[in-house]
Parts: structure tokens; C-alpha cells; sequence
């Protein structure tokens, strides 16, 4: 077998200059010597998967409560598809498909139970303390504290590209507080940025159609869904597939023309521009807020999501309440870990659950009651 590095030096030829590289790059915040046949974004991408919080997000809501049915997506299987959905744009544009892979599949592990119903009640909790949650910012808490791999140091030691990109990661339901990272984020980080938003237009879709809430008919009445819906007559695919389809083609285009435009050629170029090189562009950003538009009045404000969404921030509401005046050990034991204020490590373990386990700790506290 070829030594690592010469193998480094095959795979970044493969590469576009502008790209992350394999190897070399930011480094780790604790110096690691190189695994024997693994690159380092790859070390990253398993050390993530064989978290507990990865494995919790199996259980946690995307649209739908988990277990409301066999075939909604959950958090996990979004992430799955935002992790399959970014390697493919990474490979097409000659971008570093390994650490849009890591990115993606960290992406989410912050996700209170309950989806964005949950996120908004647990930033309530800790606004009534003088403090706010945003899951980004939490998933960079579980790599860099909550997650243990070796007594050496706290967290997971994941590549600083990778911790940027959660710090950086933005969609229409995330609002990262400003953070030290003055450069711009890599463009892997970008795509995963629109990887999420490709995954969750598409999927949510096809969970609403599956679901009854709306029609088909209902969803040709917005542009990319007409332009999606007659790809997918032709083609006799799902829909699911075409709205990817005709986002990722558009995104293919639009961020080739940027970088052109801005004569991106290095990574230096990269870290240094004030816009983001990986877009949609003005037409199809157009047709596709439309769309989300859609599924916000038909999907994420029906009465079926929003029973469930009610129901989740109340439990969130209550064990928060409930743990701050009696904390169960589990919080002080996180409390003590992270040498933090109690409500930090309520957040930490309440924003950890999944949504069956919130369901049952809510019915213990009626029980103690």
C-alpha cells in the first residue's frame, strides 16, 4: 500500500486549487500524528458518526414527531440526505467531498427533540435566564465538550475546517450568533449550507404529500414545483428527485459563474471574499422561497404539525422548570463536566433527548406530582 502522504498527494491533484485540501490545512486545536491509512477530514467524519448525539438524532423529530410513521424522515435520515446531497456537489465541482461529508453530518447534532418548535422553546428557557440556544452553536458544543473520544481532552478534536463550517452554517431557519472566524467560510462549508436547504425543500414535500396535507395539484401552483412536477412526468421518477434535481443543476451554474466573476483561483481567494461564491441564482432563489412559502403555510402551520409542535415546546418548557428547581443527577453530573452555570447544563441535557425520551421524562415528572 502507497504511503499516506503519497496518497495526499494523488487525491488533492484531483482537486481544484480553490478547494480545502486533504491534509495540511488548519490543523486541529491538540496536535495529531496521521492515522495510518485514513485522511483527516475522513478521521473526522467517523469520530461524528460514532457519537451519541448521532445516534440520537434517529429519534428525533424533522417535521413529524419521530414515530408518528414509518416513512417520515427524522433527524437522522435528513442528515443522510444533506451528507449525500453535499459529497455530490463537492465531487462535481472538484471540492473536497470529505469535509462537506463531516460538515454535514455534524450539522444537525446540536437539534433539540422536537424540531424547530423545540429550538424555539429551549431559546425561550434560556432567554428567561439572560442567555439564548441556537442548535449550530449546540452542535459545536457537542464536538468541542460534550463529546468524549480519550481522557487526553475534552470534545472530539475535529479539523478547525470542520468547526468553522458549523460555526458558518446558515439556512433560512438559522440565525448563528456572530462568532471570532473573521474569514469566509470554505466552500465546502457554503454547499453544505445549500446541501441542507436542497434536502429539507425536497423532502418536507414529499412528507407533506405523503401525509395529505396538501396535493400535487396544490404544489404545481408554485413555479419549481410546476418546473419539478412535469421533469417528473417525463422522467416517471418522484418528485422528490426532480426538485433536487433542478436545484443542484441551478446551484452547479450560478457558483461556476461566481467564481469567474470574482477570479476566485486559491483557497487564500476563498477566505478572503465578503459574498458567498456557492449560490442559487436570482431566478431560481426566486422560484424556491416561493416554494418554501408553500410548505410553511401548508406543512410546517398545519394544524397536524403544529398540535405535535405545541405539544413538544411544552414538555421542553416544563422540564427545564422542573429541572432547575430539582436537577436530576444526569445534569449535575454535566454541570460538573463542563464547569458551567446549572441552566447550561439543563440546556445540554434536555437540547440531548431525544423525543421519546422527553415524552417519558415529562411522564415521570406528572408521575412525582
Amino acid at each position: 500500500m502507497k504511503s499516506l502522504s503519497t496518497r495526499l498527494l494523488k487525491a488533492n491533484t484531483l482537486l481544484m486549487p480553490y478547494s480545502s485540501p486533504h491534509g495540511d490545512g488548519l490543523g486541529r486545536a491538540v496536535p495529531e500524528s496521521d492515522d495510518n491509512t485514513r485522511f483527516p477530514f475522513q478521521r473526522d467524519r467517523d469520530r461524528i458518526i460514532h457519537t451519541q448525539a448521532f445516534r440520537r438524532l434517529k429519534h428525533k423529530t424533522q417535521v413529524f414527531v419521530a414515530g408518528h410513521g414509518d416513512h417520515y424522515r427524522t433527524r437522522i435520515t435528513h442528515t443522510l440526505e444533506v451528507a449525500q446531497i453535499s459529497r455530490d456537489i463537492a465531487r462535481t465541482l472538484g471540492l473536497n467531498e470529505d469535509l462537506a461529508e463531516a460538515i454535514a453530518l455534524a450539522h444537525d447534532l446540536g437539534h433539540t427533540p422536537f424540531g424547530h418548535a423545540g429550538e424555539e422553546a429551549m431559546n425561550a428557557c434560556m432567554k428567561s435566564v439572560g442567555k439564548t440556544f441556537e442548535h449550530n452553536e449546540q452542535s459545536l458544543r457537542i464536538v468541542t465538550v460534550l463529546e468524549d473520544r480519550t481522557s487526553k481532552y475534552r470534545g472530539l478534536n475535529l479539523s478547525r475546517e470542520i468547526l468553522e463550517g458549523l460555526m458558518k452554517h446558515r439556512t433560512p431557519h438559522d440565525t448563528p450568533n456572530a462568532d471570532s472566524v473573521t474569514r469566509s467560510p470554505t466552500l465546502e462549508a457554503q454547499l453544505v449550507n445549500l446541501a441542507d436547504e436542497i434536502a429539507y425543500t425536497a423532502h418536507d414535500t414529499d412528507d407533506g404529500l405523503r401525509a395529505g396535507l396538501f396535493s400535487l395539484q396544490e404544489v404545481r401552483k408554485t413555479r419549481l414545483g410546476l418546473l419539478a412536477a412535469k421533469q417528473s412526468e417525463e422522467r416517471k421518477t418522484e418528485l422528490r428527485g426532480s426538485i433536487v434535481d433542478f436545484l443542484v443543476t441551478d446551484l452547479y451554474a450560478e457558483t461556476e459563474l461566481l467564481l469567474r466573476k470574482h477570479s476566485v483561483t486559491s483557497l487564500e481567494d476563498v477566505y478572503a471574499a465578503s459574498d458567498p461564491l456557492v449560490s442559487f441564482s436570482a431566478t431560481l432563489t426566486q422560484n424556491l422561497e416561493e416554494l418554501r412559502g408553500f410548505l410553511w403555510d401548508h406543512l410546517y402551520k398545519s394544524e397536524a404539525v403544529q398540535v405535535q409542535a405545541r405539544r413538544g415546546q411544552h414538555i421542553i418548557r416544563d422540564l427545564f422548570s422542573a429541572f432547575q428547581k430539582s436537577p436530576p443527577q444526569k445534569v449535575l453530573e454535566l454541570q460538573k463536566k463542563t464547569d458551567g452555570a446549572l441552566e447550561d447544563a439543563i440546556k445540554d441535557y434536555i437540547a440531548g433527548m431525544t423525543d421519546p425520551f422527553a415524552i417519558a421524562a415529562h411522564s415521570d415528572l406528572s408521575k412525582d406530582h
